[in-house]
């Protein structure tokens, strides 16, 4: 199955724009292997802003490595958009003079947030883009549709790394989804399926509940080409039975002082450290001195390591081109074995 924009990426497989993790490295190789590659942009967008001029940075480098010169760029940056102000002024000029593929905004304080961005992308009648937005409820969906979106990238619970505090795992939130579209007529709104999709079996059941194709975080946060230090990276190996070894809490970024997003969102990780420390009885202030303590250490074991609940299907770290071959395979494996059982 392929997205009408993109008909060269069957089944569509694309990195999350994890911020801080998805460089310019990780989006060139997923896009190289036959994916759809994301750069994560950030959420500062002031004209000082260092994640700007970073982006810039990157974006030039992908066109190196791509060896692409005029034509637009192909590849998607994503967006944090809790505080969006500046976005137009100082993200967007960025975005157009590099021709991106795709834009990815996700996160806002309001549902309602992202019209205004999305109508000055719009705008820019020069620049052919498409609007992707991450949503995690119906609620969400129905007011990205009515933004005119190009591609919800529908998120379950069972999703790595931030997401909607209360909602529901794409077993049934994916399909609710879908017939909305179903119900409208749509046949323009492509849908992304993300959360707890590590391999072929997953990328089959997502696509069977609705999906176009398929966005992957924790199995991608575990590759060669991911700059995660390799401590993060065999803390998702050694992880067994994802519903016990991770969590959804704000706790995991109030451990590490990054508790700025609305409290509408919360985040699923891996239960380490700080988390046990604090249920044991360890007060918030004492949990972070800690954790800042080892960071300027230069020690890893208490990062929070986001992590989706399938992390015990993820067993080795592979590089890009491994894993979005096998997802292949995979794929066509269990369909030819569905098709004899139906």
């Amino acid at each position: 199955m392929s997205i009408q924009w993109y008909p060269h990426i069957a089944p569509f497989i694309a990195n999350a724009p994890m911020f801080g993790f998805a460089d310019v490295k990780l989006a060139t190789t997923v896009a190289k292997a036959g994916g759809f590659g994301f750069i994560g942009g950030g959420y500062d967008f002031r004209p000082e802003s260092t994640q700007l001029s970073t982006l810039d940075r990157q974006l030039a480098e992908a066109r190196a490595v791509l060896g692409v010169k005029d034509e637009p760029l192909p590849l998607g940056v994503g967006f944090i958009t809790l505080q969006p102000d500046g976005f137009i002024a100082n993200a967007i000029p960025i975005l157009q003079k590099h021709q991106v593929a795709a834009v990815w905004l996700s996160f806002p304080q309001a549902d309602a947030d992202h019209g205004a961005l999305i109508q000055a992308i719009r705008e820019q009648q020069d620049w052919d883009t498409k609007v992707f937005v991450q949503v995690g409820t119906v609620a969400a969906a129905k007011e990205a549709i009515r933004q005119g979106v190009d591609i919800l990238v529908v998120q379950g619970t069972d999703a790595g790394g931030h997401q909607w505090l209360r909602g529901a795992s794409l077993m049934s939130l994916l399909p609710e989804v879908r017939d909305l579209l179903s119900e409208a007529q749509n046949t323009t709104t492509a849908i992304l399926a993300a959360g707890g999709i590590v391999d072929g079996r997953g990328a089959v059941a997502a696509m069977g509940l609705g999906a176009d194709g398929i966005v992957m975080g924790t199995r991608f946060l575990a590759t060669v080409e991911c700059p995660a230090p390799s401590a993060m990276k065999q803390t998702i190996l050694s992880s067994t039975d994802g519903g016990v070894t991770t969590i959804k809490s704000v706790r995991h970024d109030v451990f590490q002082s990054t508790d700025v997003f609305p409290r509408q969102y919360d985040g699923r990780a891996v239960i380490g450290i700080n988390y046990q420390e604090s249920e044991a009885g360890v007060d918030d202030d004492e949990v972070i001195r800690r954790y800042n303590e080892a960071r300027q250490a230069g020690e890893d074991q208490r990062r929070t390591v986001w992590a989706g609940s399938s992390v015990g299907s993820i067993n080795a770290v592979l590089s890009v081109d491994d894993v979005i071959t096998t997802i292949r395979q995979e794929v066509r494996a269990v369909i030819n074995r569905i098709r004899t059982v139906v």
